[in-house]
């Protein structure tokens, strides 16, 4: 088994609706997002996969999180947020967006990524239909994240 780590770091904010501290208000956190990926064999490169090529997937799914607020749909200033800065806000259906939550989010959206871009057979370069994410871990801080897999 080869394994493979990529990591993004991103500027994101979120507030905690079910918090009763100060993270129920809005703030942020230069997070970094990792994403393992795994394959039983090497490509012709020698390779589970082209970083570069990971890099624009991620970049692809993370680049919406990038200078965005998250928020629970059933926060009562929600739409208000919405109204104010449209696709900047990042909705977490009736959930606070934890590390937790977001690490999940985040993993649901690269293993659709990486499905997508297994059936590419344009110019772009594809990932292999073999490679399987691992796993999706959010640091929050630099001495805290949260991780999701299946």
């Amino acid at each position: 088994m080869y394994r493979i780590c990529k990591t993004i770091e991103l500027e994101s904010g979120h507030l905690l609706s079910k918090h009763t501290g100060n993270c129920q208000f809005p703030h942020g956190h230069t997070r970094s997002v990792e994403v393992v990926l795994v394959a039983d064999s090497l490509d012709e490169n020698d390779m589970v996969a082209d970083f570069k090529v990971v890099h624009e997937i991620l970049d692809g799914v993370l680049g919406k999180f990038d200078h965005a607020l998250c928020m629970n749909t059933e926060d009562p200033n929600y739409a208000t947020f919405c109204k104010a800065y449209g696709e900047r806000i990042i909705p977490f259906p009736h959930s606070d967006p934890t590390s937790e939550a977001m690490a999940a989010m985040v993993f649901r959206c690269v293993k659709e990524a990486l499905a997508h871009a297994a059936e590419d057979t344009g110019e772009r370069r594809s990932v292999r239909r073999c490679v399987r994410l691992e796993r999706t871990r959010v640091w929050e801080t630099s001495s805290t994240w949260a991780e999701y897999f299946e």
